[in-house]
């Protein structure tokens, strides 16, 4: 009976013990972080405090991006694979890429950034965020959707994106979209900060810094909780909690205005300006002024390549009708000439837009400053008296010209 007695106590001990475990798991598990936000909306950009209460110990990462509007992305994969030696001529496009997006880290993760920034161009986005453990708050992006198709050589050279494949498993979808995103987004400092501060207790405290010229509309700001990081050999597991999304808004005023294609926004009043002294100097050339506001608004403004280059095309139109108008009262148009060249013309109009797809912003700039070193030395050349020397038949004809357009301006005007 003595051993009956003290076998009785022990097993319900037991049974007690067995019964709270899990039940103290779960309610670890559901405790997610709150979170507040000192402000709902912004204008043109701006800082929101953002703050609340995550598992003490834990660390703590903070995404934020705009809900609303998204843009397109795109890259092709022409670099040779290290693994195979061969080059796999993918093209990889979605157009679900919100238009911003960055994570803020631990204050503590600041000289990581630091080393990634330091890199320059080279810097890898995967690399970093498994660095800095941001990897485990990287969601929004991962779930867009990407098409990816198989190119060839000649399909390249004639700008066509190839063959359709197949859907990409989850794994394989957001790999590449972290190489989308770097590739939309460029910088370190434009994905990443490293500015959250943590209490032991788990309270935390963020900046969220929204630059002008951002999209407006809804933006979404999520909190992961890292509470546990476990290796075992080459593999991690992350055992973490996230809050429940918090959204605020920002707005934007004319002459502002957001351009849904380019994903941003710019005050429209110095592009017209601009624009205004180049056609100026782009008809008296003999052209749209295309080729001078293309690479300078690239520089100027924060435009992707693709959007520039097929923005530029329908604008020269209204620099080409004039000056075709009013060259054409001077009779200095040559109409076979023209329309020679222009049969040319209308076959790299279809095959420039594709490849511009397929080409990063650097690239084109590195092309399109050698094209306008080119014009530049070839221009200067034909200015060198020895050229002038040889030419002077052309400028008699010039002359010519120009005296019978003043004696006809003179008859019209009497």
């Amino acid at each position: 009976m003595k051993v009956k007695f003290s076998v009785l106590p022990l097993l319900a001990l037991v049974m007690m013990v067995l019964l709270i475990t899990p039940q103290a798991q779960a309610k670890e598990e559901a405790s997610a972080p709150t979170i507040t936000l000192d402000k709902t909306s912004l204008a043109n950009g701006g800082e929101i405090t953002v703050s609340g209460q995550a598992p003490a110990g834990a660390q703590v990462y903070v995404e934020f991006y705009s809900a609303d509007k998204k843009v397109r992305a795109n890259r092709f994969d022409g670099k040779k694979d290290p693994k195979t030696g061969k080059i796999p001529y993918k093209f990889y496009l979605t157009h679900e890429m919100p238009a911003f997006y960055k994570i803020l880290v631990p204050k503590e993760m600041a000289p990581e950034l630091d080393k990634a920034k330091a890199e320059g161009k080279k810097w890898k986005y995967s690399e970093v965020l498994k660095k800095i453990g941001a990897d485990a708050a990287y969601s929004a992006p991962a779930k867009i959707k990407i098409d990816s198709y198989q190119a060839t050589i000649m399909a390249s050279i004639i700008g066509s994106r190839g063959d359709l494949l197949e859907a990409m498993d989850e794994k394989a979808n957001k790999s590449e979209s972290m190489k989308l995103v770097k590739g939309r987004f460029g910088k370190v400092d434009k994905l990443l900060g490293a500015n959250v501060e943590t209490q032991p207790d788990g309270a935390y405290t963020a900046k969220i810094k929204v630059p002008e010229g951002q999209a407006p509309g809804k933006y979404s700001v999520t909190v992961t909780a890292v509470t546990e990081r476990i290796k075992e050999g080459d593999k991690e597991t992350v055992k973490k909690v996230k809050s429940e999304a918090a959204t605020f808004n920002n707005t934007v005023s004319f002459p502002t205005m957001y351009l849904d294609s380019a994903g941003t926004s710019i005050n429209l009043l110095w592009p017209f300006l601009l624009c205004l002294v180049i056609s100026i100097f782009g008809v008296l050339m003999g052209a749209g002024g295309g080729f001078i506001l293309n690479p300078i608004l690239v520089t100027l403004f924060p435009l992707p390549h693709t959007i520039v280059a097929g923005t530029v095309m329908p604008t020269v139109l209204f620099s080409q009708g004039s000056g075709i108008y009013n060259y054409s009262k001077i009779k200095f148009i040559n109409w076979k000439l023209g329309i020679g060249i222009g049969c040319a013309m209308l076959v790299g109009g279809f095959i420039g837009p594709k490849l511009t797809e397929m080409i990063t912003l650097d690239q084109f700039k590195f092309l399109f400053g050698w094209v306008l070193l080119v014009l530049a030395g070839l221009m200067y050349w034909q200015t060198t008296p020895g050229y002038i020397e040889k030419n002077k038949k052309e400028q008699a004809i010039l002359k010519e010209f120009k005296k019978r357009a003043e004696a006809e301006a003179a008859t019209k005007g009497n």
